[in-house]
């Protein structure tokens, strides 16, 4: 499977282009502030056709740019539906405390629009998109409609795990839309059952798996939450 992923934009958030091949269909996940240009040069260098924008959850720094990015290749944006509501006003739904400061980062021109075309994903859903087998893993705690996102290829178990689990740590429970106890009953449900050998691409950070954080990250031995 081709896996490309890099952080972009004020929080470093991972943006992934992800197909099962050079020359294939490919999703994208979580376009970012300033993640156009990486994700273009991704889909140029291998040929890709990209099919769909899918979002790990409703936050800024993983859905600044999806109208634009939606609207380029005319693909539909997915996102659960508990964090719907947060397209409709991505700044406001996010960080309302902190929306003068986004508006300085942007110099005054904050303009995050809906995507025309958008996508809600149902509770546990598969899908193929992409020609790729994809499981949606509701895993709320980070926000009301948080995700992780799992398949397999050629024998490797694959998660995308956004802001449930990063390697060494797992996502805020402070931020509007998080819950601490739903944050507990994630790691227990979703990621604790996971296979040690699943590869793990989080929201932020370096790629690990989770046999690492089963065995070093203090969240998962706690039960412990942000």
């Amino acid at each position: 499977m081709l896996i490309k992923g890099f952080p972009a934009g004020s929080w470093s958030t991972n943006a992934y282009v992800v197909a099962a091949g050079p020359g294939e269909p490919a999703i994208i996940i979580d376009p970012g502030q300033d993640s156009i240009e990486g994700i273009n040069e991704i889909i140029r260098a291998h040929r890709l056709a990209p099919a769909a924008v899918i979002l790990t959850h409703g936050h800024i720094d993983h859905i600044w740019s999806v109208a634009p990015v939606s609207a380029q290749f005319a693909i539909p944006a997915m996102i659960h539906g508990k964090d719907r509501y947060r397209l409709a006003d991505p700044a406001g739904s996010s960080f309302a405390a902190a929306r003068e400061q986004l508006l300085a980062m942007t110099k005054g021109e904050l303009e995050l629009t809906e995507p025309s075309d958008v996508e809600v994903i149902e509770e546990n859903k598969s899908l193929n998109i992409a020609g790729v087998d994809w499981e949606f893993i509701h895993a709320p705690g980070h926000t009301e409609g948080s995700m992780v996102i799992k398949t397999q290829h050629s024998g490797d178990l694959i998660a995308f795990t956004g802001d449930v689990l990063f390697a060494g740590s797992i996502g805020r429970t402070d931020l509007p839309g998080g819950d601490a106890r739903a944050m507990q009953e994630s790691l227990a449900r979703v990621i604790l059952p996971l296979a040690d050998d699943t590869l793990v691409y989080p929201g932020h950070g370096s790629d690990t798996t989770i046999g690492a954080e089963r065995a070093t990250n203090p969240f998962l031995s706690t039960g412990r939450g942000l």
